[in-house]
């Protein structure tokens, strides 16, 4: 019921999903002829049964998403972002802000605080919600600024003998002409080599969008995780169709084709582990999706303390390496 209650705040519609709605606004008014009429027993059959309706039917649905109907989830404006889940389970955040070169980028944000008993540092991409707000962090495409804020603060999190936990959401690094004239490729490929090397536990959790090099930025680590309806590749579904098709239109082809799902990247062995979805997203129930990464963070993070640092940077390189080798019969 409470599924359909948050669903129900939001005007926006998933294509796949209509058949969805629309017995979603039956229950609604069925609910609403219930609550003005004293004598409800009539409704409240056909209420659970359309319930029961409407929870096989998102099933269905969410069991059968096609690759770009998972891009299209994990872009829903009602999506948890980073910014929820820093609120859901991180206790006494404090924000640090700047790179300490040219200024603070707001499509990155990093603080230490605690997530049950690890004291830690937060590195997450921010899209923001309003419009406004949107804006001002430029739709989550960081600029160079926000990859050495955060590789600056890294280097903290190393020098205090704390561990890292990233949250990635974004579509892309911000191409730009002034981040490449501040060295957009410069701090990524800064980044890649700095953090693949830092004396620190790091665990990363792709919440939504895991685009290109935007992703990578702050994705070297030792546990990474996707949420079920996450994408991770190394160009989004318009990019690539623009490329191969010079068009946008065939997204849903080149969706299929990068492999960008969570199975996908969990079969290749580019990520370590898939974080469960609350039922048909985790837009539906974010408290739910937020104890679960909770979970699978403090869990990762309470096994890779067990190694001494040099076990620990020997794994992650051979992590690293490890990814895409393959052998010929």
């Amino acid at each position: 019921m409470t599924e359909i209650n948050n669903l129900m705040t939001t005007t926006y519609e998933l294509d796949f999903e209509r058949p969805l709605l629309r017995l979603e606004r039956q229950i609604s008014e069925l609910e609403s002829h219930v609550n003005g009429d004293a004598d409800s027993s009539d409704f409240a059959g056909e209420i659970r049964k359309l319930r029961e309706s409407h929870t096989s039917m998102l099933k269905k649905i969410y069991a059968n998403l096609s690759p770009w109907e998972t891009v299209k989830v994990s872009r829903h404006p009602s999506r948890p972002q980073s910014v929820d889940y820093i609120r859901a389970f991180v206790k006494e955040f404090c924000e640090l802000h700047g790179d300490r070169r040219y200024g603070d980028d707001r499509a990155i944000i990093t603080g230490f605080g605690r997530i049950a008993r690890h004291k830690c540092l937060i590195v997450a991409h921010h899209k923001g919600k309003e419009t406004r707000e949107k804006i001002a962090c430029n739709f989550g495409m960081a600029h160079p600024e926000g990859y050495r804020k955060a590789l600056r603060t890294m280097k903290l999190a190393e020098k205090y003998a704390l561990p890292v936990v990233t949250f990635i959401d974004t579509p892309g690094a911000y191409p730009g002409i002034g981040a490449e004239e501040r060295g957009q490729a410069e701090a990524i490929a800064r980044n890649l080599l700095e953090i693949s090397r830092l004396r620190a536990p790091i665990v990363s959790v792709i919440i939504g969008e895991g685009g290109s090099g935007g992703a990578l930025g702050i994705g070297v680590a030792d546990r990474v995780a996707m949420l079920q309806y996450a994408w991770f590749s190394v160009i989004s579904p318009e990019g690539c169709s623009s490329i191969l098709w010079k068009s946008g239109e065939s997204a849903d082809k080149a969706a299929a084709a990068l492999k960008l799902t969570a199975k996908d990247n969990h079969k290749q062995g580019v990520i370590d582990a898939i974080i469960d979805e609350p039922l048909g997203g985790a837009h539906r129930n974010p408290s739910a999706a937020a104890d679960t990464v909770e979970k699978w963070i403090v869990q990762s993070l309470r096994e890779l303390k067990r190694f001494k640092i040099e076990n620990l940077i020997n794994r992650r390189y051979e992590r690293l390496r490890g990814m895409g080798r393959f052998t010929e019969g």
